[in-house]
């Protein structure tokens, strides 16, 4: 089964400095029938102008991704760390008991484009961690590269939940598949481009949640970046 979200139709938050679309209900953004797949809880696409971002704020109990697609991030938290994310990075914040941080368009000039995704942890509370790699353009051509999991394997972030995300580079010929195990279920977040989800066209900002099926078929592409979540139903 596919249930499509098109990019159109997700909210939209925009105080000039910021651009940020909601796949999810999320700020002043409520729709009862977009809360969460599973413990994926948000997707914001967020585009944040030259020397503008968050000021610091705090989380408890979520576990925090970045995925940066253009720009560079800067981010400090209350852990202590402090680093610049550009892309191909991705980050993980484990608020847990609690974390503050902030995020910074890094450049002067130039926007910053990039997913932040909060999935929910398996059990609340813990102390709060942070993690970040490097996921290169080879790595995910053609391919899907785990980025992220609850064991941190493959070189992956590890995740405090039985959840796994995947990241592929594809065009023309090159096509991905990812098999679905009894009680799990996918959602695929075109970053850019376009391609087929089991036959279904996407475009840059669709997702579609992939349920009752025995695998995730990407093909078709054109210049796309796909982030894949594999969750429990």
């Amino acid at each position: 089964m596919l249930k499509v979200r098109k990019s159109s139709d997700r909210g939209v938050a925009s105080f000039g400095w910021l651009r940020s679309q909601h796949t999810f209900s999320f700020g002043h953004y409520h729709d009862p029938a977009h809360m969460n797949v599973g413990p994926l809880r948000v997707i914001n696409e967020d585009r944040v102008a030259a020397g503008r971002g968050f000021d610091p704020h705090s989380h408890k109990n979520m576990e925090i991704i970045s995925y940066v697609l253009d720009g560079a991030l800067e981010h400090k938290d209350s852990m202590g760390n402090g680093s610049v994310l550009r892309y191909g990075d991705v980050q993980r914040m484990s608020a847990g008991t609690g974390v503050t941080h902030s995020e910074y368009n890094h450049s002067a000039t130039e926007p910053a484009h990039f997913l932040q995704i909060w999935v929910i942890p398996a059990e609340a509370g813990g102390e709060p961690g942070y993690e970040e790699k490097h996921f290169d353009t080879d790595s995910k051509r053609g391919t899907l590269r785990l980025i992220a999991s609850n064991d941190g394997r493959d070189g992956s972030v590890s995740l405090r939940q039985d959840a796994a995300i995947y990241a592929t580079i594809l065009d023309g010929s090159e096509r991905a598949d990812h098999a679905l195990l009894p009680g799990r279920q996918a959602y695929v977040q075109v970053a850019r481009g376009s391609l087929t989800v089991n036959g279904c066209a996407l475009e840059a900002g669709d997702a579609v949640q992939v349920s009752e099926e025995a695998v995730v078929a990407l093909s078709d592409a054109k210049d796309a970046e796909v982030l894949l979540f594999d969750l429990p139903v």
